[in-house]
């Protein structure tokens, strides 16, 4: 029997989880458990939304600096409003190393400023392309920013894996241009709202076919956000299976 507690050897975990700032059905804010969940499920990967060091108190070390330190070496953040309280946006976190990166305005006029994180990891496994985004309430918003999504997809090399909460609960705007683009595999969890799930609003979508091993929400997750985090272990093409020497000699 395995335990979805520890990855596969010849896996890799991402994960990707709307924090809601931190903010729990009790009306705390606190990261640390934030941080505990996460830790829980020991992600390579990890997108997480609605990072908002606006609700920092006097000299607390800041949100997205909190996060990082606590969860991994390298991390990109997109800070999509920042105002003379804070910032607001979300971030990747990475265990191993980003060797390329690059923030993208996928705003949308007169429509709250949203960003997407496009970044090269080098995995033990081999380069993967992850794509962290946060997309617009609207149906028209979406699709329009899926569309900039599908043309990063079209021009990336090798394995991809876009993640995050993609505010898409009809599928028929992202979602289905998502898949067009060349992401076949894709998760189906409900993640919000938290305490009851019924909306399929936190997705990870990944090339090519059979990238995605397992997926799973953590029910837990109910306790510190308004949104479940969603856990996917994936094999890229080529990785040594247990056992065997990377060349696949026996």
């Amino acid at each position: 029997m395995t335990d979805d507690r520890f990855p596969a050897p010849d896996t890799l975990r991402l994960m990707t989880w709307n924090i809601h700032a931190g903010i729990g059905p009790d009306g705390v804010r606190d990261l640390a458990r934030i941080v505990a969940l996460i830790r829980r499920h020991d992600p390579d990967i990890v997108a997480l939304q609605e990072v908002d060091s606006r609700h920092d108190a006097p000299g607390e070390e800041p949100a997205f600096a909190f996060l990082k330190r606590s969860l991994g070496l390298h991390a990109v953040e997109a800070r999509a409003i920042t105002v003379p309280d804070g910032d607001y946006g979300h971030m990747l976190i990475s265990r191993f190393p980003v060797c390329g990166m690059q923030v993208h305005d996928i705003s949308i006029a007169r429509r709250e400023p949203r960003r997407a994180i496009e970044a090269r990891v080098d995995t033990p496994q081999g380069p993967l392309t992850v794509v962290a985004v946060h997309l617009g309430l609207k149906l028209r918003e979406r699709r329009q920013q899926a569309e900039r999504l599908a043309d990063m997809v079209r021009r990336a090399e090798g394995p991809v894996a876009m993640l995050g909460d993609f505010n898409e609960w009809q599928g028929l705007g992202a979602v289905r241009r998502l898949a067009a683009a060349g992401l076949p595999e894709r998760t189906h969890h409900r993640t919000f709202p938290a305490s009851r799930p019924m909306l399929k609003l936190d997705r990870i979508f990944a090339r090519p076919a059979g990238l995605l091993v397992s997926t799973r929400t953590d029910p837990a997750g109910r306790g510190a956000s308004d949104h479940l985090p969603l856990i996917a272990d994936i094999r890229l093409p080529g990785a040594a299976r247990p056992g065997r020497p990377p060349d696949g000699r026996a």
